[in-house]
């Protein structure tokens, strides 16, 4: 990458500057690009992460490069996008200028701020090294590591009450995510893992969902509702509701008054802003969203737009929008579409309007509930139009046709083909054992050998645009 050869825009240049390439700061900068408007795009990774299928790359359903692409070649056909894989550490509104962790700056004339969320805990951040959240590939990744790694030491140990603790998974949280992380997890192991052990049963894992309030899925109908916690119950999930987690640690959490031994134990009860937000030193909401106009400006510096998960906006009825990719795409596309003319001629940005496509969620095989207005599916259809529209929705035809392949392959086998285990960084108390019995050194070398290669692709997505 030539990122040394960036320049250092002078301020009579008109030259927008974007932070985040999720949803909403890709779709803003694909439409700037196609007005030829002078684009830079900032982000700390050099790939576009399809979160929504995140939790399948937890689950080894799909590998990472099955829902990432570079940002370089999304945006290489908008010569007026310039791409700097760089991380902000500072904003000066007053200057306009952005600041980079390797001591550079980028002058803007205009700034959007499309930085995204991350785990909420709630004033507890403690407990995020040992329930971890889903937000990034490596969070994806270290999940899956640490969910399959319980299977195999459940194998190893003589001891029911620590094989026991091994195989039960707490999930927290019962919204789309914590549902379809459930429902996943009890899939992986009823049927995938099923025949691979000889001292285990795998269908015998406990996986819990906890969620604090009295409903599942608490934005879609209760009927929707009802119905993901019967498949979900079907599944063999324990689903505890108006039950709070009170504690997390390495080998245990406690909900409500229950001291809960587990194997892993996965976030999925709050999000967070993106600390960007901070830099703006502007009014902010309490889970850290910055408060935008109705043009997604914020007050005082109407050059300055914050998009996606980042914005607090409310919607006709006084609700804030909710943090979902729909609503940072359109916000993205939104102001793509009508920045140029008010760079150009002065035309005012009109008020941003949400035109909710539906909100959906998958509980299983042949499970997942669909809900838009006065239309409420649920079972077998929901779940096919819920494939259809992710796979939709992914960046590029290969992803496309990767995910329907291995989803079809799922769909008849059962089988999962991710299955690999990373040694975590550190040395932490989640690492590898060394396994001393006979001839599985050999088979161990294998693994690592197929484990190489993922990484390498995977290296390959994050390093070579």
């Amino acid at each position: 990458m030539n990122e040394g050869k960036v320049s250092i825009l002078s301020n009579d240049l008109t030259c927008v500057v974007i932070v985040g390439a999720g949803f909403g700061g890709l779709e803003a900068a694909k439409h700037l690009g196609r007005a030829g408007v002078r684009v830079v795009l900032i982000d700390r990774n050099n790939h576009h992460l399809f979160q929504p299928l995140l939790y399948q790359v937890a689950t080894a359903a799909l590998s990472a490069p099955d829902v990432a692409e570079p940002v370089r070649k999304i945006l290489r056909n908008y010569p007026s996008v310039q791409v700097v894989y760089a991380e902000v550490t500072g904003i000066d509104k007053d200057a306009r200028r952005v600041h980079l962790a390797d001591g550079r700056s980028v002058s803007y004339s205009h700034l959007i701020l499309a930085s995204g969320s991350i785990p909420f805990y709630f004033g507890n951040d403690a407990w995020a090294e040992h329930a971890p959240g889903l937000k990034t590939i490596e969070d994806a990744r270290l999940i899956r590591s640490r969910l399959l790694l319980s299977f195999e030491r459940a194998e190893q140990t003589a001891d029911p009450d620590e094989r026991r603790r091994l195989m039960t998974f707490v999930v927290i949280g019962g919204g789309p995510t914590g549902v379809e992380m459930a429902g996943s997890i009890a899939e992986l192991s009823r049927y995938t893992l099923a025949d691979d052990f000889r001292k285990i049963s795998p269908k015998e894992a406990r996986i819990v969902l906890a969620e604090g309030g009295p409903r599942l899925l608490a934005a879609f109908d209760p009927s929707l509702s009802e119905y993901a916690l019967e498949r979900l119950l079907r599944l063999g999930v324990n689903v505890r509701t108006n039950t709070r987690v009170q504690h997390i640690a390495a080998d245990h959490v406690v909900l409500g008054d229950e001291v809960l031994p587990c194997g892993l134990a996965l976030w999925a009860a709050g999000v967070g802003s993106s600390p960007l937000g901070k830099l703006l030193d502007v009014p902010l909401d309490r889970g850290g969203r910055v408060i935008v106009r109705p043009d997604l400006t914020i007050d005082g510096h109407p050059e300055i737009f914050v998009l996606g998960d980042l914005a607090h906006l409310e919607d006709e009825n006084g609700q804030p929008l909710p943090g979902l990719a729909q609503v940072a795409k359109q916000q993205g596309a939104h102001l793509g579409k009508h920045l140029p003319g008010y760079l150009a001629d002065g035309e005012q940005i009109p008020p941003f309007r949400y035109n909710s496509r539906g909100n959906t969620a998958i509980i299983g095989r042949h499970a997942a509930v669909f809900e838009r207005g006065k239309l409420k599916l649920r079972g077998w259809f929901a779940w096919l139009l819920w494939a259809i529209v992710h796979v939709y929705l992914l960046v590029g035809f290969q992803h496309r046709l990767s995910v329907s392949m291995s989803w079809l392959w799922r769909y008849l086998t059962y089988d999962r083909g991710a299955r690999m285990i990373y040694p975590e960084p550190g040395g932490t108390q989640h690492e590898k054992p060394q396994i001393k019995a006979p001839g599985v050194e050999r088979e161990q070398s294998g693994q690592d050998m197929i484990g190489r290669q993922e990484h390498h692709v995977e290296r390959q997505l994050r390093e070579n645009p």
